[in-house]
Order: structure tokens, then sequence, then C-alpha cells
């Protein structure tokens, strides 16, 4: 589930939210891949932040995701996620700052997961068997 995580020093009204909310979730879907019922954003306004020294608008993002991200698509979604900042909040994009975070599934839990449901799926025979013998008994 891609998920951006955004913060701004400037007050953001439930308007203006919906409108960042709606963008978003369509060009981090759009970009990176997935589809939108997979996207989650946050918007959080009115955060104190100083931002090379001064609290001008501002805005930092932290974007997670399971696979889809390389510096072609981070590139693509910082220029859009600033733009968007830009048109709704006046942010300029020299005064937005992304951070990415691209989480490898732990691929070498597959196989353990996968013996440990055959385990279970095996032990669960055993005691269905046993129930049987014991009810014909």
């Amino acid at each position: 589930m891609p998920t951006l995580n955004l913060f701004t020093n400037i007050p953001v009204d439930g308007v203006v939210a919906s409108d960042i909310l709606k963008d978003a979730t369509k060009a981090v879907a759009k970009i990176i891949g997935k589809p939108e019922s997979y996207v989650m954003i946050l918007v959080n306004g009115g955060v104190p932040i100083s931002f090379g020294g001064t609290e001008e608008p501002a805005a930092y993002a932290e974007l997670i995701s399971i696979g889809g991200l390389n510096p072609s698509v981070n590139g693509k979604l910082s220029a859009t996620i600033a733009e968007i900042l830009q048109t709704k909040l006046s942010i300029d994009s020299s005064r937005f700052y992304i951070k990415f975070y691209d989480v490898q599934f732990p691929q070498s839990l597959c196989p353990a997961l996968v013996l440990w449901i055959q385990w279970l799926n095996f032990l669960i025979g055993v005691e269905v068997a046993l129930h049987v013998r014991w009810a014909e008994i």
C-alpha cells in the first residue's frame, strides 16, 4: 500500500485538503502503477516547519511503498506532488522535500510460511483422523 504522509506549515482547510487528497491519490497510483484503492494519503497542515532557516511556506513528505519505486519514478512523483502543492497551497517547489522508502517484501519469509501452513494442515488432518477413529471405538 503506497502511503504519502505530507506535512506543511500552511493551515489546510477541508476543501483544499480534499482536493490534495484526490489529486495526490491519482498521481501516486498512476506513477507507481498501483490501483487507487491501495493508495493512502495523509495531509497534516499547520505544522511548525523551518526550511532553510525560514518559516516561509514549505512542505515535507514521506512516500512509502512496497516496490514500484526507482529513481525515474521518484523524480516523477516529486515533480507531480510539488506541482499539486504549488497549485493548491502556493508552496514553491524549492521549499518542498520528499523522502522515499522502497520497502522490500521479506521474500525469505515465504518458504517458512508455506512450511508452517503445511505443518498446520498436517496437524489438523491428524486431529480429524484421531476424532474419527475415537468415534468408531
